[in-house]
């Protein structure tokens, strides 16, 4: 199931970028006190009464006169279309605004905005860290949003309440029909060739197809047969939409993106051959691997590079480097263009599929934990040797394991890390991650 979205608006300096961190639990967002730090959007999942939702950080609003007087106006200007798309794909948008700066023309601009989206919007007064200060949250009340929440997003204070609303505000969870066989989402940045490959494996038309970035905006599923096997596609693209198109909301696709690999088994991931990882390409993958989902990259446009015989493997070195968190994952090289190699790409992703629905036998799970152990003792306190007794398979779309051993607390990552590998090296498990539990001796009887 998608997660729902929530994005965080207003204008530069309010302290979005400090509730994102707030509401996520984690600095991901550059914090710093110098208006417009936060350029593009930033993106995070928060967990509320156990409902999970993506929140959305965005650069400032600021109005066309503000806009016309910075020396950075095209950054600037780019900051508010990434805004303004983060609020086109929003289901619900938090408002934020300066109780220590008090009420001004910018955020009357803000509220205008946000009238014309028609989005559920909760209005919340920042900085409000003081008696004084939330006396004067009152004053908002001009900007017809409604009943604005006084909060401190660098203290705290407030944030409970405004979450007990932003979940009240969510839209109810729409029972999505389930297909036959897997689904398997189409992503990565725009122009790299999404569509293009989606054609190629449907062998028609089914997409608009065009080297404009993001000619396509909303996403698209595609039932088909392949090898016998009924398989959706989910096309992050998708159809373009007739008449305009606002810019901006065509020119990122990470929430798109986001919201297909929580509805996939397998994501592919497509990367342009003549260009290197870029940060968002690491972005969506980190979010695959975040979200326990089996992955292929596919590297397109691979007829665009010129090759000798080390070429291909030159680039698996240098992919390996750049998805170092997920090993695992496979590489395809394709031209979507010229048809070549594009029957690998799905062959590939069922593969994963049958991969993340193996189940290994206890006895042979064991006899790769014992001869790992031996091999490798695991770092140990003094006078506490860490002891394992044993493993099993707890399920399957991600493999899980739960090992049980004396001390969970003295397992290192770097331990974690080597069983892993050792697991994989005897069974495989291609393309998808997998879950390691560690357990305690009470809970191993």
């Amino acid at each position: 199931m998608a997660k729902p979205i929530v994005a965080i608006v207003g204008r530069p300096n309010v302290g979005k970028s400090t509730l994102f961190n707030r509401l996520v639990g984690e600095r991901q967002a550059i914090v710093e006190d110098e208006p417009g730090t936060t350029r593009d959007r930033v993106y995070g999942v928060a967990d509320w009464g156990g409902l999970e939702f993506t929140i959305v950080d965005t650069g400032g609003l600021q109005d066309d006169s503000e806009l016309d007087a910075s020396s950075h106006s095209d950054i600037a200007r780019r900051t508010r279309d990434q805004a303004r798309a983060a609020i086109g794909e929003a289901d619900v948008i938090i408002f934020m605004v300066d109780a220590k700066a008090g009420l001004n023309s910018g955020d009357h601009e803000v509220a205008d905005l946000l009238r014309r989206a028609d989005k559920p919007t909760i209005l919340v007064a920042n900085k409000a860290d003081n008696l004084t200060r939330r006396d004067m949250v009152v004053d908002f009340f001009e900007l017809g949003i409604g009943e604005p929440i006084p909060v401190s997003a660098y203290h705290g204070s407030g944030t409970g309440d405004l979450l007990d609303r932003v979940v009240e505000s969510l839209p109810e969870a729409e029972e999505e029909l389930e297909s036959e066989g897997p689904a398997i989402a189409i992503v990565g940045r725009p122009n790299v060739g999404k569509s293009r490959l989606l054609n190629a494996l449907l062998g028609q038309e089914r997409s608009i197809v065009s080297d404009v970035p993001g000619t396509t905006r909303d996403s698209l599923d595609t039932l088909l047969i392949w090898a016998g096997t009924p398989i959706t596609l989910i096309d992050t693209a998708g159809i373009r939409r007739r008449g305009r198109v606002e810019q901006g909301i065509e020119q990122f696709s990470v929430i798109r993106s986001m919201r297909a690999i929580d509805r996939s088994d397998v994501v592919l991931l497509v990367i342009d051959a003549t260009e290197d990882f870029t940060a968002q390409d690491l972005h969506i993958a980190g979010y695959v691997e975040e979200q326990k989902k089996g992955m292929v990259v596919v590297v397109n446009k691979w007829d665009l590079i010129e090759k000798d015989t080390h070429t291909m493997e030159e680039y698996r070195e240098k992919a390996r480097r750049q998805l170092d968190f997920m090993p695992y994952a496979p590489l395809i090289f394709v031209s979507a263009k010229f048809g070549q190699r594009v029957q690998n790409v799905l062959e590939m992703a069922l593969e994963v599929v049958a991969e993340r629905q193996r189940r290994i036998p206890t006895a042979g799970l064991n006899k790769v934990l014992r001869d790992a152990v031996a091999a490798h003792p695991p770092p140990s306190k003094p006078g506490k040797w860490l002891k394992f007794y044993y493993a099993t398979q707890a399920d399957i779309s991600p493999p899980t394991f739960v090992l049980f051993c004396n001390d969970p607390t003295q397992i290192h990552f770097s331990y974690r890390r080597y069983l892993e590998n050792k697991i994989r090296e005897a069974f495989g498990f291609v393309g998808t991650p997998i879950r390691m539990s560690f357990r305690g001796r009470e809970e191993a009887r």
